[in-house]
């Protein structure tokens, strides 16, 4: 036997009983597959047993198994982890025979190629790479006819089995008769009528499959809650084709007018330099602002097509610690924003920035580990050379300073840290105001404390009756009185006291 053989069989040999992810390599060195186990020795091993290869009724497998010349294996604490990091190394080496697996025929796919005149949908469960729209995978094939069938009846369009005629005036006749009859639609159309109701269809499906999207990610988390972790790593290898599929379909040649079209480059040369599945569509970034470890806060702002919206911003003031450390607060707030979506069965954004260097990628990747969820995927923006940080091995990417990517990434940066400053002066601001009771001689923290708690703000407060201060525990009419007065005073504006002019009055000549 050669070395490479006994290395193999050494290493086998040292596999310890313990969870992690194992990485299969050819005789060129290339990782051809990816996969996790709750024991690396049993579940590695069993590639390897005696006599498994002939058993096996998968080719597929058999193939991988004659194909492996080493393998590397990477220890983890639990099997969630485990999940978690097959994941993100099946996405960073793409390997070939996880590709296949993820492809699977036993996944259906809806096909609609715009290139014929009268577009039909069809079923296949091989995409390839034309200019066909794609949408899928999906996993119960009897749900997906019935939902096409209700497309035919409600849109009026050709499924596969159509047979359309072209009349002498150019127009076409869908279906005959019996069907113009069940359907309910005008069979016959032009050829640009027609494509207006495939690309209402299009539409249609692509928000079913986004639903169904929805309900396999809320299946993938309560299986990995239930501990049923191969059901979970299940359902996940199916979350990522749907996602890539829905990232990739090509709508037919029509543009909504009231999206720049900037913002339509920006998004695809984004997704294409950070080797997305296709354009972010949907970016959420975290920025942290304090002053020296002092009014911690934290903001995330939302892009919508490269746009701000919004109603979507969110900011956070940091609960777990006090102090200067914007590790410890960005995994803060990263895991409350995800465990919210996560709880809520909301879809995760397609990118997520954060406003820092490796560090903060690293606490906000922790924050997920927390979780027990698949990150979407992260970048983080250093702002010196304006660098993009990945959170695997890829270098560090410098476009130029004018590249539409990069544009995009500063104008989401510097609105989370527009947004973070302005909720970090305005609690400094409020503090300011509230600071004015610490000068009133006999008000202690505890009343000072129970007035804001009250009133909720210094300016309700100082709005308040004398009668309405009496309310709050501890304030009796005399200690009432002194603070409607004090602020009172304190609303003054301030005079500053100015000497008589006295007529011909003589100078001082000691200049005093």
């Amino acid at each position: 036997m050669s070395d490479e053989v006994v290395t193999l069989k050494e290493k086998l040999r040292r596999l310890p009983d313990k969870p992690g992810v194992y990485l299969m390599k050819d005789r060129l060195g290339r990782i051809i597959y990816v996969g996790k186990a709750k024991s690396l020795k049993k579940r590695v091993s069993s590639y390897f047993q005696r006599g498994r290869v002939r058993t096996l009724s998968q080719p597929k497998i058999r193939a991988l198994i004659d194909m492996i010349e080493d393998l590397e294996t990477v220890e983890v604490k639990s099997e969630p982890e485990a999940i978690l990091l097959e994941g993100k190394l099946i996405k960073q080496w793409r390997p070939r025979y996880n590709t296949d697996f993820t492809d699977d025929k036993r996944f259906l796919l809806v096909r609609v190629d715009p290139g014929e005149e009268l577009p039909r949908f069809r079923l296949t469960r091989i995409k390839k790479e034309d200019r066909s729209r794609y949408f899928g995978p999906f996993a119960h094939s009897g749900l997906l006819r019935k939902t096409l069938a209700q497309m035919r009846r409600q849109f009026g369009i050709l499924l596969g089995d159509g047979t359309p005629h072209q009349l002498p005036d150019g127009t076409w006749r869908l279906y005959d008769d019996v069907r113009q009859e069940l359907y309910g639609a005008r069979t016959i159309v032009s050829a640009a009528d027609y494509r207006q109701r495939v690309e209402d269809a299009c539409t249609f499906l692509e928000g079913k499959s986004r639903e169904w999207l929805e309900t396999l990610r809320a299946e993938m988390a309560k299986a990995a809650e239930g501990q049923a972790f191969e059901r979970a790593a299940e359902l996940r290898d199916v979350v990522f084709a749907l996602e890539k599929t829905l990232a990739k379909t090509r709508r037919f040649e029509r543009i909504d007018p009231t999206r720049p079209t900037g913002d339509v480059d920006a998004l695809r040369l984004l997704g294409e330099v950070l080797g997305l599945p296709g354009p972010p569509r949907t970016m959420e970034c975290f920025d942290i602002s304090h002053i020296s470890g002092t009014f911690v806060v934290a903001s995330m702002v939302h892009f919508a097509d490269g746009r701000p919206d919004k109603d979507h911003y969110r900011r956070f003031q940091i609960k777990s610690f006090m102090g200067n450390d914007d590790f410890r607060a960005m995994e803060e707030v990263v895991g409350r924003r995800y465990r919210r979506l996560a709880e809520e069965k909301k879809l995760f954004p397609d990118l997520v920035v954060i406003d820092g260097g490796r560090g903060q990628i690293g606490a906000a990747l922790k924050a997920f580990l927390g979780l027990d969820v698949m990150p979407p995927p992260i970048i983080g923006l250093a702002k010196k050379h304006e660098t993009v940080i990945f959170p695997d091995d890829r270098p560090p990417l410098n476009m130029p300073l004018n590249h539409p990517a990069l544009n995009l990434l500063q104008r989401l940066r510097d609105e989370a840290h527009r947004f973070a400053n302005t909720y970090n002066a305005t609690l400094r601001s409020k503090k300011i105001r509230e600071s004015v009771l610490e000068d009133l001689e006999g008000l202690g923290p505890v009343r000072r404390r129970a007035l804001l708690l009250h009133f909720g703000s210094i300016d309700r407060l100082k709005a308040a009756s004398m009668k309405e201060i009496m309310e709050v525990d501890g304030f009796g009419a005399k200690m009432a009185a002194e603070v409607h007065e004090f602020l009172k005073q304190d609303e003054a504006p301030e005079t500053i006291p100015v000497e008589p002019v006295v007529p011909n009055a003589p100078s001082d000549p000691a200049g005093s």
